[in-house]
């Protein structure tokens, strides 16, 4: 039985959830669920691929009919709790398929029902790429990368407040957050004339958030780095240069060992650092990078290529085997393109040190 669990909160009309015959159940070959907050909407199909089962079914009920169901292929879309509900039926012997490109398989008119469907179709296809099911442990530190990256996004948003603030009042302060932390207290502890006392109150308490969001990051910073010294996959990934705790344990959160991408170069793809391709006949056209995938990972990929260009330097390029690569690079390509290429090359690097479970080694490189 296929069966295909959609994910929507909005029940479809002309539907009623009441229970299924057990022998349309247990026919059922292939199940696909769409799922909602409170309700999946369920379509079940049998050997010949016709539909014998449709039925809108509680969060309560799913688990405990689809344990009476033998072993079969269950398909939902990638969405939140889907990763939940896959290990939970894996567990149960059901093969737990989480489907991403669904909308071509839709036919018709939208409803709960038909997503299922086109869900049902597209879990069918042997060319089709799963998301791979994540473990409680990838969710936690999924979650703390997260909180993470908020908490950064509304430091930035700060800084960029008070700078806003001081220069429509003549005090202009060099770029970069080191020099408006070193020159804040200054500026608040001998104020000018052109600040107000009413404007100092405001920037004396965006400084205390300030100072608020760097200790909430700092502990966040801790734990992940804490996490990442314990696990072996994010211990490999840090012998890679510019790859440190931050990067690696977000690689790890995402894609966990890279079991779900067969090469590094479709790993390097699906964040979204290749150019985009609109090729015909025998035209091949390259554009920007496509920026699919995990925006987040990418960016701390691309702060990684930087480090390896600017914090580590052309010094230490060699130790790395990275040299010739990057000077032959930098020939040919403005800078800012070099660091997105760095980056797909450190990608693929990183990837390669997941898949084969083993450090990263220079030496290989150099030889290569």
């Amino acid at each position: 039985m296929v069966g295909t669990v959609g994910c929507c909160a909005r029940a479809a009309t002309g539907h009623t959830a009441a229970a299924p015959a057990p022998s349309r159940v247990m026919n059922s070959r292939r199940v696909t669920a769409q799922c909602g907050k409170n309700s999946f909407h369920v379509v079940g199909h049998d050997k010949r691929g016709a539909i014998i089962l449709r039925q809108k079914w509680s969060r309560g009920q799913i688990e405990t009919r689809l344990a009476n169901l033998p072993p079969c292929l269950i398909g939902m879309e990638a969405c939140v709790g889907a990763h939940h509900l896959s290990r939970k039926l894996e567990m149960l012997g059901h093969d737990a398929r989480l489907a991403k490109y669904v909308r071509p398989y839709s036919k018709g008119q939208k409803n709960d029902f038909r997503d299922a469907e086109a869900i049902a179709e597209a879990v069918q296809r042997p060319t089709m790429k799963f998301v791979a099911t994540k473990t409680a442990e990838q969710l936690d530190l999924q979650a703390l990368q997260r909180v993470r990256e908020r908490l950064v996004s509304q430091r930035t948003g700060i800084i960029n407040q008070i700078r806003a603030f001081l220069l429509e009042r003549g005090v202009a302060v060099r770029q970069g957050l080191r020099f408006l932390r070193a020159e804040l207290p200054r500026i608040l502890a001998a104020p000018c004339d052109a600040l107000s006392p009413r404007m100092l109150r405001v920037i004396e308490d965006l400084a205390g958030d300030w100072r608020r969001l760097d200790e909430r990051i700092e502990g966040l910073s801790s734990e992940i780095e804490a996490l990442a010294r314990q696990d072996k996959e994010c211990e490999r990934l840090m012998t890679v240069p510019g790859i440190g705790p931050i990067v690696s344990s977000a690689m790890v959160a995402a894609i966990g060992t890279g079991d779900a991408f067969s090469k590094g170069r479709d790993f390097g793809a699906w964040l979204g650092l290749v150019p985009k391709q609109i090729s015909t006949g025998d035209r091949t056209i390259l554009g920007s990078i496509s920026k699919r995938g995990n925006r987040y990972l990418r960016t701390l990929f691309v702060q990684a290529a930087w480090v390896v260009l600017v914090r580590i330097g052309p010094k230490h390029w060699d130790r790395y085997g990275l040299k010739s690569w990057i000077e032959a690079a930098k020939k040919r390509l403005h800078h800012n393109v070099l660091a997105i290429a760095l980056a797909n090359k450190l990608a693929r690097i990183a990837w390669s040190v997941l898949a084969c479970g083993r450090a990263f080694e220079a030496s290989k490189i150099q030889a290569a």
